[in-house]
């Protein structure tokens, strides 16, 4: 069943309803990057520390949107994203007022589960709103500038908030854009859900999984201080495996998995959130690395890094609206492929940033180029995603696609990190000056990053050709004889 279109106007205040609230969640993963020096300072954050609070967020975020979009298809999504928009808004007043490193990171963990209860709902809604095609796309073209600008103008935003009133400020925006968000939405979207999902859900799936991504980023987190050949980090690589292991087994015997085999099946799809985790990881990682270069080896203030910045939302935008338009004439596979060698480029032009950067000349290049090339990326690899998507499984398809990039986001930006905490750290102690030494670190993360667009190029290789037709339910429920089938063998 195709969604029945809305009047136009109607379309296009849901339409800017739903960007605003993708725009606030992505805002809001990024934000707290360039807040993390005076935080430093008033809270005392550890090194490691300081990738948590940004990584707390993500890991819950993208570890329970799968179970959030099969609520919202159940519960109904416009309650699924009324509920996270109040618990969202709830968090980053409590996120402003901790007193202590492990308040804030346990506050940011509450944040990122209401980010995955309305990110799902909003974006099913969206393609409920949406004839398949070109319409589609333009919306999704929005989407995907709307978290393009959000993950790129955190400088914008949080430099004068954090320069002015404060780090606090960060997150209290969010109180007054939440409350009107919520306002907005209740007489606006209509409530819809799907009436033949199973009423059941797959807890333990959504828990092994959350457990497996928590020790995963642990080890990458914590192996700068404990060396990456140690006891710990050995232990805590076996038992991520371990509990992602387990997680398989789950769903494969779960009457009600969180990854119906239909889905983990489709390769298109499994390409698509590939090279659009390899789009996020170089885009969250490069955001945090640029931020610390900026603040620790440049000395510029949060205000400074946000005029800097300025190019990226608006380059995230330019490359958004040129990569649907191009997508709807040519397919997403062209589109992706030049959107992830602009990423690889970008990377190169940043891992040989000197000590004394020239903003003009070495900075804003790569930045531009940054910026466009996200907007591009994130455009055709979410219409990839979710072109032939059932109207039954939008919840399930957008949060797939959004844990993809959460998660992928998150280790981006552990391991670059982390990268740049292990080379700088040797350097110190074979003698080097901390600065230069910190520089040198950046750098090797930088170049290092460069598989994070090679991954996301090799998924778009893979992408399915324009030319090649699709059915127009991809991800079609079961039929009733497959679907009593798999609950025998459950």
């Amino acid at each position: 069943m195709r969604p029945t279109p809305t009047p136009r106007a109607n379309s296009a205040r849901v339409l800017t309803l739903l960007c605003v609230i993708y725009f606030m969640v992505i805002l809001d993963a990024a934000i707290v990057r360039i807040a993390i020096p005076p935080m430093q300072h008033d809270l005392g954050l550890s090194r490691a520390d300081e990738t948590w609070v940004a990584n707390s967020y993500m890991l819950t975020f993208g570890a329970l949107l799968l179970l959030c979009g099969r609520f919202a298809d159940v519960l109904g999504r416009r309650r699924m994203l009324l509920a996270g928009v109040a618990l969202f808004t709830c968090a980053s007043l409590l996120c402003g007022l901790a007193s202590s490193s492990a308040v804030l990171i346990a506050m940011r963990a509450l944040q990122g589960l209401g980010a995955a209860a309305m990110t799902p709902a909003a974006l099913s809604i969206l393609m409920s709103t949406f004839l398949e095609g070109a319409e589609r796309n333009r919306a999704i073209g929005a989407w995907s500038a709307a978290g393009g600008m959000g993950a790129t103008a955190a400088w914008v935003i949080g430099g004068p908030l954090i320069d002015g009133p404060g780090w606090q400020w960060a997150f209290w925006i969010n109180i007054p854009i939440g409350i009107a968000l919520a306002a907005f939405a209740v007489p606006l979207l209509p409530e819809s859900r799907d009436d033949f999902a199973p009423r059941r859900f797959d807890i333990a799936g959504a828990l092994s999984v959350t457990a497996a991504l928590a020790a995963l980023i642990y080890a990458v987190v914590e192996a700068p201080a404990h060396g990456w050949g140690s006891t710990q980090t050995v232990l805590l690589f076996a038992i991520a495996l371990a509990l992602l292991a387990s997680f398989v087994v789950i769903e494969r015997r779960s009457a009600a998995p969180l990854i119906p085999r239909r889905i983990a099946r489709s390769r298109p799809l499994l390409a698509a959130n590939l090279g659009l985790g390899g789009a996020m990881a170089s885009i969250y990682g490069m955001v945090f690395i640029v931020a610390l270069y900026g603040e620790q080896v440049l000395g510029w203030s949060a205000l400074k890094l946000g005029f800097a910045g300025c190019v990226l939302p608006i380059g995230a935008a330019i490359g958004a609206g040129l990569g649907q338009s191009l997508v709807t004439r040519r397919g997403p596979r062209p589109v992706a492929i030049s959107a992830m060698v602009a990423l690889a480029g970008g990377f190169v032009l940043l891992s040989g940033l000197p000590l004394h950067s020239d903003y003009l000349g070495q900075m804003l290049p790569a930045l531009v180029i940054f910026g466009v090339g996200l907007g591009a990326a994130a455009t055709s690899f979410s219409i990839a995603t979710l072109a032939g998507v059932h109207p039954g499984d939008a919840g399930l398809a957008s949060g797939l696609n959004n844990t993809f990039e959460a998660i992928f986001g998150a280790l981006g930006t552990a391991i670059m990190a982390s990268v740049a905490i292990t080379h700088t750290n040797g350097l110190v102690h074979a003698g080097s000056a901390a600065l230069p030494a910190l520089n040198e670190g950046f750098n090797l993360a930088f170049a290092v990053a460069i598989a994070f667009p090679a991954l996301g190029l090799l998924a778009s290789i893979a992408l399915r050709p324009a030319s090649c037709p699709r059915p127009s339910t991809l991800l079609a429920p079961t039929t009733v004889v497959e679907t009593s089938a798999e609950q025998k063998l459950a």
